[in-house]
């Protein structure tokens, strides 16, 4: 459609609606303004047509009316060039809303962990993005030789940065010779990993623990990462376990301290990141006493209910709103 079709067919609508006032006449001008999206005719050139065609039509116009054309002529300027900004900038965002709806795909495939089903520890895990991508990653790795290892990672910090990282660590996890190897020297090798090749404004905890199914014990390492809670079933008491390292990429010469913890029949081991410990209402962050007694009132559950109880639990504190990743682990001794 030329511009001279454009004031012939709207002449011919104005002229229609001048001399009638019909609601025909305004649906015909409803329909036209699609051909003129169509065509991309900016606001002010509509304006520009419309006065035109009213001078035409009306040469005894006044002209206080054709001033005020006028002045919307340049309202509308200004407004066409910030409709077409924001559209652009509205199509962009759908562009980047589908990369990451993408990338999302992608990191769930990526980060994906098959939990081990054993007789003797039965493992309940959740693990809930504050945004669409998490910064939080927990793994586990089923032995051959009678031990599962469990993973739990937190980058500090959220979004796409954090969940880059996390896909970094799975790789360097799966590249490892051996990870059935102590936990001390898994968390060395991440550790100059790490350093190598995360920027340095980015810091990344991790626990990594390996358990035994034969002699039911627990030995495990930590760089900086949350410390885990244990629960003693014969003294129906909990407590933190010992565990101290440094933060992943600090100082590539790091070393990590190697713990053990045999695990009795019915006792829990507790690993979480500090989305967790770090939940937040109108009084402030909660307390570790606040996860226990959520913990110890559905302790007659499976673990994989404990951990969806407690979340929702949390979830409702916060008024639905994550504010950080939440990922929750248990093990429990059955025998």
């Amino acid at each position: 459609m030329n511009f001279e079709e454009i004031e012939s067919q709207y002449k011919e609508i104005l002229s229609a609606y001048l001399n009638r006032q019909s609601e025909e006449a305004l649906y015909k001008g409803q329909e036209f303004s699609r051909k003129l999206l169509a065509e991309k005719v900016s606001p002010e050139e509509i304006i520009s047509v419309h006065k035109a065609m009213l001078q035409d039509l009306s040469p005894d116009i006044p002209d206080d009316i054709l001033h005020s054309l006028d002045v919307l002529l340049e309202v509308m300027i200004g407004y066409g060039i910030a409709y077409r900004e924001h559209q652009s900038l509205r199509h962009r965002q759908q562009e980047i809303q589908t990369e990451i709806e993408i990338a999302v795909n992608v990191q769930q495939t990526l980060l994906e962990t098959k939990i081990p089903q054993t007789d003797a520890v039965e493992i309940g895990a959740i693990s809930v993005p504050a945004k669409m991508m998490s910064g939080d990653y927990y793994h586990f790795v089923h032995n051959e030789n009678d031990s599962f290892s469990v993973a739990i990672a937190d980058v500090i910090g959220k979004g796409i940065p954090a969940a880059m990282c996390m896909s970094m660590i799975k790789y360097a996890m799966d590249s490892l010779p051996d990870t059935r190897v102590a936990p001390s020297y898994v968390l060395g090798n991440l550790n100059r990993v790490v350093e190598q090749n995360v920027d340095a404004s980015m810091f990344i905890t991790m626990f990594y623990g390996m358990y035994d199914l034969t002699k039911h014990l627990f030995s495990f390492a930590s760089a900086g990462h949350e410390p885990p809670l244990y629960y003693e079933s014969a003294t129906d008491s909990f407590y933190e376990l010992d565990a101290r390292g440094l933060v992943l990429g600090i100082d590539r010469h790091a070393t990590y301290e190697q713990f053990e913890k045999q695990i009795g029949i019915n006792d829990l081991v507790i690993l979480f990141s500090d989305g967790v410990t770090e939940c937040r209402t109108e009084e402030g962050f909660i307390e570790v006493d606040k996860i226990i007694d959520l913990i110890k009132s559905y302790i007659h559950l499976p673990p994989q209910a404990i951990v969806e109880l407690v979340y929702r639990d949390l979830e409702k504190i916060q008024d639905f709103q994550l504010r950080d990743d939440f990922t929750l682990i248990i093990l429990k001794r059955n025998v």
